[in-house]
């Protein structure tokens, strides 16, 4: 019962992050003009360089942190402000920042190839991305419970793969006000997984410095 849960939040909390529904009009606006197959490659492509930086960047957590000093409470604390801060982006249907910028588009438009940047990163696997998979699989405290949120990062990227794969049919199944929907309701649920990052890090913290 207990993996299912975790597995549960840890892909609740690696997708609603990575958001490709969110990312559709994006994807569909930096291919516009390519054919089916390139659309098709650049999907594969993105997708997979997003989800081996995540699994990276998940994997090598420990040693970032120790690294630069840091420990995983701190994290918490700072990567929960930056979701919120992403999560009130989603509910009032703004392009999160710490997505992508209007910089960052224009640039896009005038490369050749756009599969690492900006879709791989920032869009896919941004600094919210970065920060929530370090976070989550440090919760885990077991090698099962960290294989599981490594599984839920596999998924979460199989299915963006889908989503950015069938991006055109998706658009116009949910349309502007479906997709508008779509991001509002996973801002919520970012919101709240962005409240439990910050109340379990600063408590975290209040207990290691009183001894409790």
């Amino acid at each position: 019962m207990e993996t299912v849960t975790f597995f549960v939040y840890a892909f609740t909390s690696v997708f609603t992050i990575v958001n490709p529904i969110g990312g559709i009009i994006t994807f569909i606006s930096l291919t516009a003009g390519m054919s089916s197959t390139e659309r098709k490659e650049v999907a594969k492509r993105s997708v997979t360089i997003a989800c081996g930086l995540a699994i990276i960047f998940a994997l090598s957590g420990e040693l970032i942190l120790r690294f630069f000093g840091v420990t995983v409470d701190s994290l918490r604390v700072a990567g929960g402000v930056l979701l919120f801060i992403v999560a009130l982006d989603m509910l009032h249907a703004r392009i999160p920042r710490g997505r992508m910028t209007a910089e960052e588009m224009k640039d896009a438009a005038n490369r050749e190839d756009i599969s690492v940047f900006p879709i791989a990163m920032p869009l896919l696997t941004g600094p919210g991305a970065i920060t929530t998979v370090i976070v989550v699989i440090r919760t885990g405290q077991t090698l099962e419970l960290k294989v599981i949120t490594i599984v839920a990062i596999l998924l979460t990227f199989a299915l963006a793969y889908l989503i950015f794969r069938f991006a055109d049919e998706l658009n116009k199944i949910l349309g502007v006000t479906g997709s508008l929907v779509i991001t509002r309701v996973m801002g919520l649920l970012l919101g709240a997984i962005a409240v439990n990052f910050i109340a379990t890090g600063i408590w975290n913290i209040y207990r290691s410095i009183s001894g409790y």
